[in-house]
């Protein structure tokens, strides 16, 4: 992998309590009716807060995501892992094209021959050939697709020192 294909993070300053929210929203997050608020009183601060600071993380890209992670299938819905070869002078032009798809998630560059990699999500198992189809019709160039065999579970918590 040599290079996501998302902008960098703004250089912004995190204070004790934005470190906080990075090291102890990475799970548990509470299920409850107002579960912003119970998670803030957990943090300390109110819910009016929290939700400014997870913007503001947002928005510097500090986080590229905040939400819960879902398997899509169990939902009626379907991921693949696709990947295309690119030729070079032409892969800032197909990956804004690739990115242009609301079902592309995920897009990296690998130095390998299939050199763009990413995620396509869709609400039905009939939206993968679909967006296949409309990649390919954009691009010109063949995607290739390597449907999920086996799902496994890794978890991975990053610290945020406080």
């Amino acid at each position: 992998m040599r290079e996501r294909q998302t902008p960098p993070a703004e250089k912004i300053a995190l204070d004790t309590v934005d470190r906080e929210i990075l090291a102890k929203m990475q799970g548990d997050f509470p299920l409850c009716s107002r579960p912003y608020q119970a998670a803030a009183e957990h943090l300390g601060i109110c819910e009016a807060e929290l939700l400014q600071r997870l913007q503001r993380l947002l928005d510097a890209r500090v986080l590229t995501r905040f939400g819960p992670m879902v398997q899509i299938e169990r939902i009626g819905g379907a991921f693949v892992l696709a990947a295309l070869a690119v030729p070079e002078v032409r892969y800032d032009e197909v990956a804004a094209q690739v990115n242009a798809l609301p079902q592309v998630a995920h897009n990296y560059r690998r130095e390998h021959l299939l050199n763009m990699w990413f995620v396509l999500a869709t609400e039905t198992p009939e939206g993968i050939p679909a967006a296949i189809a409309e990649i390919e019709a954009a691009t010109g160039l063949k995607v290739h697709a390597f449907p999920k065999e086996r799902e496994y579970f890794v978890e991975m918590k990053l610290e945020a020192r406080v």
